[in-house]
């Protein structure tokens, strides 16, 4: 299995979608409004909400991974975050396929496990999720 997608362009984030992104889901942490109180913490600036890198980091393997197939997201899982990302930074996100299986309830349908994993300008890993989608699939054709 293990097919692998690069999903390029990168995204480069800034303060702005931080913000944005921030206010929107009602995520009141100072480490991401308050550039005073961050810049007196661990990092020394603001991080980049660490739901913005996950979302943009599924966001970008839509066009080639489950656009037009998508049924319903199952689940995410495996979430890790283990370097910060800060405006100014662009995120790259990599997909790999690894499982596929048939749904044992809906037949026309298949259950797909991707690991997304999301680097840096620097090639540091700042982010990594595993996701389950359930996705439409070919008639005839057999997972492979």
């Amino acid at each position: 299995m293990d097919a692998r997608y690069l999903h390029r362009p990168g995204r480069t984030a800034t303060e702005a979608d931080n913000v944005l992104f921030t206010t929107l889901t009602m995520n009141t942490q100072a480490l991401h409004l308050d550039a005073a109180f961050a810049q007196s913490q661990e990092f020394g600036q603001r991080l980049m909400n660490s739901m913005w890198t996950l979302s943009t980091m599924v966001g970008s393997s839509v066009a080639q991974l489950t656009q037009g197939t998508l049924v319903a997201q199952l689940g995410l899982g495996d979430i890790a975050f283990p370097h910060p990302l800060f405006a100014g930074d662009t995120l790259y996100t990599e997909s790999t396929i690894v499982e596929k299986r048939l749904s044992s309830s809906r037949p026309s349908q298949g259950i797909v496990t991707i690991a997304h994993t999301g680097r840096n300008q620097d090639d540091v890993v700042v982010a990594t999720a595993t996701r389950t989608v359930l996705v439409h699939r070919v008639p005839g054709e057999e997972p492979r």
